[in-house]
């Protein structure tokens, strides 16, 4: 059996005595396991690399390195008559006034191309600034350094609490680590809370529409509500524009002078709501259901639904007295025995509307398309001069 004596790499002292047996593998392991080091290259005493486990002899001292080149040991002294340390292994660097002491493997190694690894790979080639000490300065954040270190040491990306990432990141970028930056950006992204698009419950809302007084504006404008119960709310003069509406269960809710601008209401539920003064311009109540709707104002003030889409709704028996319908869309919409009076329907696509029982007197029909409406059982005589096709 041959024994060796292993040390790391440009040193002399804390060697190791083993025995070699199987691969130069096998011997590289238990190296790695005896000097804490990771270790993947032997020289012996002279430098040379030792790339077979027959040329290794009885009683040899070798030396491990972890990548780097061979360091003669017989510099591992102080030099006397206080000049500096000699070129070694292990190395101090001060960042930002905190001192790290770590190896010259462990800065070159992971990252061969790191602004790190340029810096101390060869002696004084960048023409490293040295404290009092001895220690290499370098100006940067050293709460940011030391997770980029520990990465170097081991590989793995460990931030401690209460570290921001994006420090760190810039730090991997300022140094050219462009492994730990990438899992950085992940990391980051990660981490970001997720846009939160989920509609707001009706146990939700009533606690806003309590913390808000009487005489203000609850700006709702764009919220997500699809879906949700808002059944006999008061919801007078919210500001619902663009909101998402799809779904909601609105009977019996005041909406008086609410504003529904560009909302989407598209399968909503708004039987016997309150409308009067209501501001629904462009917006989207396909399929909906309106039946029994007030949209008349005593006061005089005119609901606004211009430009919306309402095919397929069912407004039966609504009151829309001056209604504005203009350029609205209600194809194949229930409109049986609504009150229209004065409504503005000019330019509305009325096609396979039924409008049987409806009050039509002053309402303003021309240009709107009536191809295939039902007309029947009229209150009062539609006169040419209201439509004109």
């Amino acid at each position: 059996m041959r024994r060796v004596t292993l040390f790391v790499n440009g040193t002399s002292k804390n060697g190791k005595v083993v025995a070699v047996y199987g691969t130069l593998a096998d011997l590289l392991s238990v190296a790695s396991n005896k000097l804490g080091i990771k270790a993947c290259n032997l020289y012996n005493g002279k430098g040379g690399l030792i790339d077979d486990i027959a040329l290794i002899r009885d009683d040899d001292v070798l030396y491990v390195s972890e990548g780097d080149p061979f360091v003669d040991p017989q510099n591992d002294v102080k030099a006397t008559d206080g000049l500096p340390r000699a070129h070694t292994d292990w190395l101090t660097l001060n960042i930002g006034g905190r001192l790290f002491t770590t190896t010259r493997s462990t800065l070159v190694s992971k990252e061969p191309e790191s602004m790190l690894a340029h810096m101390f790979r060869e002696k004084d080639v960048w023409g490293n600034k040295q404290d009092e000490h001895g220690a290499y300065l370098i100006d940067r954040s050293p709460e940011y350094f030391e997770p980029i270190l520990n990465y170097l040491r081991h590989g793995q990306l460990i931030i401690n609490e209460g570290i921001n990432l994006l420090g760190v990141l810039e730090e991997a970028r300022f140094f050219g680590i462009e492994q730990l930056a990438d899992q950085l950006e992940v990391a980051i992204k990660n981490n970001q809370p997720p846009e939160d698009h989920s509609p707001i419950s009706r146990k939700e809302f009533v606690r806003f529409l309590l913390a808000t007084p009487t005489k203000s504006e609850l700006r709702c404008q764009g919220l997500n509500f699809s879906g949700a119960d808002l059944s006999r709310l008061d919801l007078r003069y919210i500001n619902f524009k663009m909101a998402n509406l799809s779904r909601c269960n609105l009977t019996h809710a005041n909406l008086c002078c609410s504003n529904l601008e560009r909302a989407d209401l598209s399968g909503a539920n708004l039987d016997g709501a309150n409308l009067q003064g209501v501001k629904m311009l462009c917006s989207n109540a396909e399929g909906a259901s309106l039946k029994g709707c007030n949209f008349e104002d005593p006061s005089g003030l005119k609901a606004n639904l211009e430009g919306a889409n309402l095919k397929g709704v069912d407004m039966e028996g609504s009151q829309m007295t001056g209604i504005n319908l203009r350029v609205a869309t209600l194809k194949n919409a229930k409109l049986k025995n609504c009150n229209l009076r004065g409504a503005t329907l000019a330019g509305t696509d009325l096609e396979n509307c039924d409008l049987s029982g409806c009050d039509l007197q002053e309402a303003n029909l021309r240009g709107s398309n009536v191809k295939g409406a039902i007309f029947e059982e009229m209150l009062t005589a539609l006169h040419m001069s209201q439509s004109v096709r």
